[in-house]
């Protein structure tokens, strides 16, 4: 056997098992529900809602949110800072000059702490009129379910240490247009964070749709094709070498994907959201930050942005006893095995490629910081998912670091594949894998 196929299925094998060992504790059903009737209890938590009453209001979820993140903490050793970014807001959904305030988390790594990974829900909640801040607005899944999510990811994460850094985030705002999401977009801008991936829960908690059809089995997550952050000369650039299918949030999607199991798979949706509708993933893409949408199988849209009221017997309004909670631990755990995964891996490798005119294809990269060896993929230009060719051990970086690595694919000819390269840690613990096409890489372009 050759020392590059034993790499090879060395590295597979640590792959494989490695999500089996990914948290230590799995998801509390009972606290994601205790979680989901205090987000319920504050009545409404709409944007412009009151922010200085002790138990209604958007200012007190608030608290509340920032004093589970605090008891977390405690119990850690203090391993979570709490940052609280704010800003004033007005706009055409935000008539008033308001506080806008997001409840962040950070559990810091130990080795590279300026790599990050966020996780992130929206806290605020709304009725069918978008401007009705008085209005009960339960709001138990549009995102109680999100936001009890990300408190329980905290909870089970923080128990343990990571090479990189974790953010939880409650953000504020999303109703109103993606407010929060570009709040938080702009504070990792400004804290200079690189950050791989953001994980965005949103409606992740009901099992049974408008029309009775009932999906326990499965969790949409939807990924953008172009980048949104790209300009004609990409486009044109793609136009010659592919990659429309190739961002990295479409690879974070198949990445997310590899962790499915029998009780619950991604089913990967090839847009940046629902028809017509937006997250708060939309902003992170914007400023070119790979980033994905976790959403129920099937929506309800009887439960969600709705008036409290029934109707000719139907019942309306987003409140408790229509979520599913064995359903949003499901959830909840897989985005816990995603966050673990990507908190221990290094960076996706920035790719060269060179196959013009040739039978042979030669791919390079400079050498990523945590990484011990990188898998080498490619994939049909038809196809959907990536195939392992070989793993290649990292080239040692002489002083000042700036190592080059490469492989060649001989009697590969480049015009019929797409090839990608992911970085392994000394572990075993891959990151998602980066596109040799135009804009492939886990950067923003500018």
């Amino acid at each position: 056997m050759s020392r590059v196929l034993t790499r090879t299925l060395l590295a597979a094998s640590l792959i494989a098992v490695s999500p089996i060992a990914l948290a230590q504790e799995t998801a509390s059903q009972a606290r994601l529900k205790a979680d989901v009737e205090r987000l319920v209890g504050f009545g409404t938590r709409h944007t412009m809602s009151v922010q200085d009453h002790p138990t209604r209001g958007i200012g007190a979820a608030r608290r509340w949110a920032e004093a589970e993140f605090r008891k977390t903490g405690a119990g850690c050793g203090n391993c979570l800072e709490i940052a609280l970014p704010e800003r004033m807001v007005s706009g055409d959904r935000v008539p008033v000059p308001t506080r806008l305030v997001n409840v962040v988390a950070i559990q810091r790594g130990i080795e590279r702490p300026n790599e990050v990974v966020i996780v992130q829900a929206h806290i605020d909640s709304r009725v069918t009129d978008v401007m009705n801040a008085t209005d009960d607005a339960p709001g138990a899944n549009d995102d109680g379910s999100g936001t009890a999510l990300v408190l329980e990811a905290a909870r089970v994460l923080s128990k343990r240490k990571f090479p990189t850094t974790i953010v939880y985030a409650v953000l504020s705002g999303e109703e109103q247009g993606l407010l929060g999401g570009k709040l938080l977009a702009d504070y990792a801008r400004e804290q200079g964070w690189t950050v791989k991936a953001v994980l965005n829960n949103d409606i992740v908690g009901n099992t049974r749709g408008s029309d009775g059809l009932v999906d326990d089995k499965t969790v949409r997550v939807f990924s953008e094709g172009p980048r949104a952050d790209g300009d004609d000369k990409l486009r044109a650039s793609m136009r010659r070498f592919g990659g429309e299918n190739d961002s990295p949030s479409r690879n974070l999607s198949r990445y997310v994907a590899g962790l499915s199991k029998p009780e619950l798979a991604v089913r990967q949706i090839w847009r940046t959201d629902r028809m017509g509708r937006g997250g708060d993933h939309i902003p992170f893409l914007d400023s070119g930050v790979p980033a994905i949408r976790f959403s129920v199988g099937v929506e309800n849209y009887d439960h969600q942005h709705q008036d409290l009221r029934t109707e000719k017997g139907k019942v309306y309004g987003d409140t408790i006893e229509f979520m599913d909670f064995p359903y949003l631990a499901k959830v909840t755990q897989l985005n816990i095995a995603a966050l673990s995964r990507l908190a221990e891996a290094p960076m996706p490798p920035r790719l060269t490629i060179d196959g013009a005119v040739a039978v042979s294809t030669k791919l390079s990269w400079q050498s990523v910081n945590g990484a011990y060896s990188y898998n080498v993929y490619r994939r049909r230009t038809d196809e959907r998912d990536w195939t392992l060719v070989s793993n290649v051990t990292a080239s040692p970086s002489p002083p000042g670091g700036g190592s080059i690595t490469a492989t060649e694919l001989n009697g590969v000819r480049a015009d019929d594949w797409l090839f990608g390269v992911s970085s392994l840690s000394a572990q075993g613990s891959e990151s998602p894998i980066s596109s040799a096409v135009p804009g492939g890489q886990f950067a923003p372009l500018k």
